[in-house]
Formats: C-alpha cells, structure tokens, sequence
C-alpha cells in the first residue's frame, strides 16, 4: 500500500509541473522556472521509489494516467480549456484504466 501512496503523490506532482509550464513561458521565466524543474525532480524520484514495490508497467502507466487526467481537469478549471461532454467521456476512460491498473495490477 506504501508503493501506492507514493505513487500517487509522485502523479500529484507531475499535475503541478505540467500545469506550471504554461507559466515558465518556455522556461523564460526564472522562478517559475525553478518551480517546475523542481517538481519534476521530485515527481521522477517518487515514481523511482514506488517502482521499488510495483510492477514498472503498472506504475509508470498509473503515473501517466494520473498525470493526463489531473492536467486536462486542471486545464478546465483554471484555463478554461474545453468541458465538452466527449472531453470529459475520456478522461473517464483514462481514471477507468487507472482504476482498472491499481485494481488488477499484481
């Protein structure tokens, strides 16, 4: 259960770089900058660790998976990004494979 965990909290932090980089500007904005290389270090390192106890495929897909789901519902709320109904159908689609993954994994 602890490879899970930290599982999860290495895809939180790749859903704060991923929507910190629309705030680098293309990485030309300094502190901004730092802040998202950061949580990029501490997420890879998180998936490093929980890798120890899970399956590479489950965790690297679980991450990812996490990780594009958290970004586009992110992008929604603070970007304003598309909520169309087919939108939203696939990030189900992706939280069911997750889902599916944590589920039938071992």
């Amino acid at each position: 259960m602890k490879s899970w965990l930290i599982l999860f909290v290495a895809a939180l932090f790749e859903i704060v770089w991923a929507v910190g980089l629309k705030s680098t500007h293309g990485f030309t904005r300094l502190w901004p900058s730092v802040g998202v290389i950061g949580a990029m270090i501490v997420s890879m390192w998180l998936l490093a660790l929980a890798a120890r106890g899970l399956p590479i495929g489950t965790a690297y897909a679980v991450w990812t998976g996490i990780g594009a789901a958290g970004t586009a519902i992110a992008g929604m709320l603070w970007f304003h990004e598309s909520t169309s109904v087919v939108r939203l159908v696939c990030i189900g689609l992706i939280i069911a494979g997750v889902a599916g993954l944590k589920l039938f994994g071992r």
